[in-house]
C-alpha cells in the first residue's frame, strides 16, 4: 500500500518580475481572476483532490497570501452582515477553512527546486503533491486527482502532463519521451528541458503538478545547482530515477491549461474565464462582441 497523499507544496516566492510594476507590492499569485487570485484556483484544485495540508512557500512581499486565507476580520464580516450580504459572508469565511495553511519562508540558492528544499520540515516522511502557484489547470475531475490515481495504482513519482498543439511552443516546456502504459499513463524515460522543437522526444508537456517521494529532498542536495546555477526539480527527479524510482506521466483528461505566468496569458485567462462567470458572462459577452477591433 502506498502511503496516502495528504500534503501539497505550492511555490510562490518569485518575484514577478514580468508583472512589474504591479508585482512590486503583491504577489503575482494573488492577480484576480475576475473575483480569485490566481493560488485560490490552484488550493481549490488541491482540497478538491483530497489534501488536507496546504504548505505555501513564500518570501518576501508575500504577506497578501496569508492574509487572504486567514479568518477575516470581525469588521469585514459584520460591514458584510449589515449590508445583507450572506453569501460573500460565505464565501470569505470559507477561506480559512479549506484546509491546514502552513508557510514557509523559502531559503538557498535560485531555482524550482529550492522551494521544494525548504518545505521539507513540513513533509517529514511521506509522499507530497506541488503545484504552483502562478498557473492551474482546470479538468474534472480535477488534475490532482487523476495523478493520485495513477499514483495510487502505480506507485513512483507522477507528473502531469498536456500535449502542446503549436511545434514552436515546444521550446517553452519540458518535453518527456515516453513510454505507453495504459490509457493516459505514460513511462517517463527522459524529460528534456525546452528543447529545440526540432528535436523534441514528443508534444507531451510535462509540468505543473508533481507527486513526489520524500526521497527528492536528498536527491536535490546531492545534484546541487545545475545549468545556470540553479536548483533544478528535473535534476532530483532524474537522479531518483537513475536509482531504478519509476517516473510517470499522466496525460490529464478533460482538461484546459492556464498559464497566468506572463502577461499575455494572463490576460487571456481572465477573458476566458470571465465569459464563463455566471454573474458577468452575458454581458461582458457582449461588451466584447461590440468592440471595434
Amino acid at each position: 500500500m502506498n502511503k496516502p497523499i495528504r500534503k501539497v507544496v505550492i511555490p510562490a516566492a518569485g518575484f514577478g518580475t514580468r508583472f512589474l510594476p504591479q508585482t512590486k507590492a503583491m504577489p503575482k499569485e494573488m492577480l484576480p481572476i475576475v473575483d480569485k487570485p490566481v493560488i485560490q484556483y490552484v488550493v481549490e484544485e488541491a482540497v478538491e483532490s483530497g489534501i488536507e495540508d496546504v504548505i505555501i512557500v513564500t518570501g518576501a512581499a508575500k504577506r497578501a497570501i496569508e492574509d487572504h486565507f486567514d479568518v477575516p476580520n470581525a469588521e469585514l464580516i459584520k460591514n458584510l452582515e449589515m449590508g445583507g450580504k450572506e453569501e460573500l459572508v460565505k464565501h470569505v469565511r470559507r477561506l480559512s477553512e479549506l484546509a491546514n495553511f502552513i508557510y514557509i519562508r523559502q531559503k538557498g540558492p535560485y531555482g524550482n527546486g529550492t522551494p521544494i528544499l525548504s518545505a521539507e520540515p513540513a513533509i517529514e516522511d511521506e509522499p507530497f503533491a506541488v503545484l504552483w502557484g502562478d498557473e492551474f489547470i482546470y479538468s474534472h475531475p480535477p488534475r490532482l486527482k487523476q495523478m493520485i490515481d495513477v499514483y495510487n495504482k502505480h506507485g513512483g513519482i507522477v507528473i502531469s502532463g498536456v500535449r502542446i498543439d503549436k511545434k514552436e511552443d515546444l521550446k517553452r516546456y519540458g518535453i518527456a519521451d515516453v513510454t505507453h502504459v495504459e490509457g493516459n499513463v505514460y513511462k517517463i524515460n527522459e524529460i528534456v528541458e525546452k528543447p529545440d522543437p526540432e528535436h523534441a522526444p514528443s508534444n507531451l508537456a510535462t509540468h505543473g503538478g508533481y507527486i513526489l517521494p520524500p526521497e527528492i529532498f536528498e536527491a536535490l542536495r546531492s545534484v546541487g545547482p545545475g545549468k545556470g546555477g540553479e536548483v533544478w526539480l528535473t535534476d532530483g527527479i532524474n537522479k531518483l530515477r537513475d536509482k531504478g524510482v519509476p517516473v510517470f506521466a499522466v496525460e490529464i483528461k478533460d482538461a484546459k491549461y492556464y498559464d497566468t505566468g506572463n502577461k499575455l496569458e494572463y490576460m487571456k485567462t481572465v477573458v476566458e474565464l470571465a465569459l464563463k462567470h455566471p454573474d458577468i458572462n452575458g454581458e461582458f459577452k457582449t461588451f466584447l462582441k461590440n468592440l471595434d477591433i
